[in-house]
């Protein structure tokens, strides 16, 4: 064998020896590069999941253990005889008051939920695209979201000025149409159709924003392509926008119904007293009342654990009726 002969063999040989280890080198490097982006993901989102453990985890894990005892202001744990004593006391209705406040929240989260997710689209549409002078439907949008940003307390004492039975507007214009005497605070059904109006103003302003910037992101070129084939502004309103808006209904609905199940700041600063015999006493506000009024935290986190459960319930009908994993899958156009 010549020398020239073996030189070229070596070559060979050595050679697929170097891109071996070459190409290993290689996988190595795209091996640590992914798993250091794993690591990266998993040390900035350690804080948030840290917090919303602490911060939410912990306290739900508590409440579930505190609706198997009949913890009261001694503050110990003595686990019930039977365990599921609280919730059987609740569904089989051995507490009058369970029935009537399940109606009371019922009307109240369903009539409610129309104005909150309802009425907000059309004040969105019509403020966003019918209203074609923006200082006019800015104007409108301020007025709507004033209640959103006054103070509680403030925005309690206007009602109760308002309702007032003797210099209060609302019972001056009720004397004038046939109800002289209605105690709007007090008389069912007045006091429950006052609840869902005091609620809804509020929560329709926070609807209004959402459909707003959504119905504003539309590309204008498709609104103008329609308009030159035809289409009137109920075709653009029907065809274009509120399919659009399916994402923006769905987070609004979702939104108002799991804020609504949980809210009775509004009621109690008006109704603070008297709500269950007005007629208002909704189940988030019989779930406080039973806590720090009658200190039995036991008993009031059953209660806390039910009406979570429906949430997460509701909220996975809205998922279904709206196509969740629709929305989730890739666009079928290219773009």
């Amino acid at each position: 064998m010549s020398k020239k002969f073996s030189n070229l063999l070596r070559g060979y040989v050595i050679r697929p020896k170097a891109s071996i280890s070459i190409s290993g080198l290689g996988g190595f490097k795209s091996f640590l590069k992914e798993k250091s982006r794993t690591f990266f993901v998993i040390a900035f989102l350690t804080p948030f999941l840290a917090a919303l453990t602490i911060m939410y985890g912990l306290p739900c894990a508590l409440s579930v253990l505190m609706s198997f005892t009949d913890m009261g202001l001694s503050f110990e744990l003595h686990f019930l005889n039977p365990l599921l004593k609280n919730y059987y006391t609740i569904f089989h209705v051995a507490d009058p008051r369970v029935p009537v406040v399940a109606q009371t929240t019922i009307l109240y989260v369903g009539c409610t939920l129309l104005i909150n997710a309802g009425f907000s689209l059309v004040l969105g549409v019509l403020t966003a695209y019918c209203i074609r002078n923006e200082n006019v439907a800015s104007v409108l949008r301020l007025l709507w979201f004033l209640p959103r940003m006054t103070p509680v307390i403030i925005y309690a004492l206007l009602w109760l000025w308002f309702t007032d039975p003797t210099y209060g507007p609302l019972s001056i214009v009720s004397s004038w149409i046939g109800l002289k005497g209605v105690r709007w605070l007090l008389d069912k059904p007045y006091s429950q159709l006052l609840m869902i109006l005091v609620n809804g103003y509020i929560g329709a302003s926070w609807g209004m924003v959402i459909y707003v910037s959504s119905i504003k992101t539309i590309p204008l070129e498709i609104i103008y392509a329609a308009k030159a084939d035809g289409a009137t502004d109920w075709d653009v309103i029907r065809r274009i926008i509120l399919p659009l808006l399916k994402w923006p209904i769905l987070f609004v609905t979702s939104w108002q119904t799991l804020s609504l199940l949980g809210s009775y700041v509004e009621i109690l600063a008006i109704w603070d007293g008297y709500s269950y015999t007005s007629g208002v006493e909704v189940w988030s506000l019989f779930t406080y009342h039973t806590a720090f009024e009658g200190y039995r935290f036991g008993y009031s986190a059953a209660l806390a654990i039910i009406m979570a459960t429906i949430a997460l319930i509701l909220v996975a009908i809205y998922f279904k009726v709206f196509g969740f994993k629709r929305m989730l899958e890739p666009s079928r156009i290219e773009v």
